[in-house]
């Protein structure tokens, strides 16, 4: 057993205020475990996303969020709890005026292959995604892996 507080672990990367991955802390060898803080506006991931092999569960602590897929938009308030299908694309964003802590687990842990679509301007349409730090490594650049096109650099 391993007990552990959220705001004594490192944060990581991604365009949320508040992301803590907590399944080092925890030790977990079967599910990814993380913690996120969304200010109003900000969201989990850098574009709608599904991982080829990891179902995601996402418990929302307080305030309101807006899973984004490929078809309609699913609202979760406080203390709702949504499932994602391995191969599901969807991005979770805080469209509300309030911070949302959200909980969220993944198994199997590693998760498998990640695609990112995101609208890329010169294709005209939602495209693959490639991510990378940039040269200072300050922040991180998607880049259209159909035509190079920068879509979006995030600190």
């Amino acid at each position: 057993m391993r007990k552990i507080d959220p705001a004594e672990t490192e944060t990581g990367r991604v365009p949320a205020d508040v992301i803590r991955p907590l399944s080092d802390a925890l030790g977990t060898t079967d599910v990814a475990v993380n913690y996120y803080e969304l200010a109003p506006g900000e969201s989990t991931a850098y574009g709608l996303h599904a991982h080829g092999d990891q179902e995601d569960v996402f418990h929302v602590l307080s305030g309101e969020v807006t899973f984004e897929t490929r078809d309609e938009p699913v609202r979760a308030s406080a203390g709702e709890l949504v499932r994602v299908g391995h191969g599901e694309y969807q991005r979770t964003r805080n469209g509300g005026e309030e911070r949302a802590p959200v909980l969220a687990l993944g198994a199997p842990k590693g998760g498998g292959d990640t695609e990112i679509l995101r609208a890329c301007p010169d294709c005209g349409t939602r495209t693959g995604q490639e991510l990378s730090l940039n040269d200072d490594r300050t922040a991180v650049g998607a880049r259209c892996v159909d035509c190079d096109t920068v879509t979006g650099e995030f600190d």
